[in-house]
């Protein structure tokens, strides 16, 4: 953008009226506004492209807190707890409030948060693994809150999305099961259809068994799951008792699923790894199960720092945020 940015002055002149007029048009108030005057005024407000100065209002404010919206679609999710966690101190240290919507991947719970946060006046919104991001980016827009969105999106809008390639985090795995463990009977679990998944991130799932298969080729078999801890057990469960062959290996898609994953394979009486490798996304470095989980891991603070930064007009920065290989127990590695 360039040029001087419109003012209150420049909407009232394009409309033909004053700026208290326009104010109340703005802030619904507090003095009434005919329908006529009320459409001439947001009529110039889209033609200038007007958004007020946060930094005005920041300072009619009591106190020094500006606000923003932070939409996640599972809080009970480890990775997108630690998104949250680290996005509410670095907004918090840049003296940004955080409202939080947990939307459940429910594309309306989605937009009613949003809605609501509009209404609340958010100085700005950040969108975690959207569910409705075209309702939501057009809300943003005929609001003028700035939006960003974070790790992936369902539905497509015209920005970049602050997150890593999860097609290059699945070769990643795959890369270290036939490299290192020359394992080639690989399995992969997690749905990714809509048939399969109602409300959870199989957007993602898809990319990771994309880079899964680019790298094992030929057809990989697919443990179709929900995504949900007891559907990874159930469908791994049955996979197990039915396969002429069990794989040497199973790469789970969600890290939500992996400890339901590796109890299917010791309920089954196999041993891991010795018998089946385990190896998933995500998760927190450091864990006290019996056996490491070896994970393809987001760098979380990276990602929510860059993420608060593209919110907050922070200048822009190029280089990549890749994901990295954690190496446990679960592949086979001491």
């Amino acid at each position: 953008m360039s040029g001087k940015r419109p003012t209150l002055a420049d909407v009232a002149s394009r409309a033909g009226t004053s700026t208290a007029v326009v104010s109340y048009v703005i802030n619904n108030g507090p003095r009434p506004v005919s329908e006529f005057l009320r459409a001439k005024v947001i009529r110039a407000i889209d033609e200038l492209n007007y958004r007020p100065d946060v930094r005005a209002r920041a300072l009619r404010r009591s106190r020094r807190w500006r606000q923003i919206g932070l939409l996640v679609p599972d809080l009970t999710l480890p990775l997108f707890g630690q998104f949250v966690g680290r996005i509410e101190v670095e907004a918090r240290a840049r003296d940004h409030l955080t409202l939080i919507g947990n939307t459940g991947y429910d594309p309306e719970r989605e937009l009613e948060f949003a809605t609501a946060f509009a209404e609340v006046g958010v100085d700005g919104l950040l969108v975690v693994g959207a569910a409705n991001a075209a309702q939501t980016a057009n809300l943003c827009q005929q609001e003028r809150i700035p939006v960003v969105w974070m790790h992936n999106i369902r539905g497509e809008v015209e920005a970049d999305i602050v997150g890593v390639d999860h097609v290059h985090a699945g070769q990643l795995l795959a890369r270290h099961l036939l490299g290192v463990h020359d394992c080639r009977a690989i399995a992969f679990v997690g749905g990714y259809t809509e048939a399969d998944v109602q409300h959870g991130d199989r957007e993602t799932v898809q990319q990771r068994f994309e880079g899964v298969a680019s790298v094992v080729g030929g057809d990989v078999p697919l443990i179709r799951t929900d995504l949900t801890p007891s559907g990874a057990y159930t469908a791994v469960s049955e996979f197990l008792r039915s396969a002429a062959r069990v794989p040497r290996a199973l790469v789970v898609g969600t890290y939500g699923q992996s400890a339901a994953t590796i109890r299917a394979i010791a309920d089954a009486g196999l041993r891991v790894p010795d018998d089946v490798r385990v190896v998933g996304f995500d998760g927190a470095a450091v864990d006290y199960g019996r056996l490491r989980l070896t994970t393809a891991q987001q760098p979380v603070d990276a990602l929510a720092c860059r993420a608060l930064g593209r919110l907050l007009g922070d200048p822009p920065v190029d280089d990549e945020l890749v994901p990295t290989l954690r190496v446990g127990e679960t592949c086979g590695c001491e």
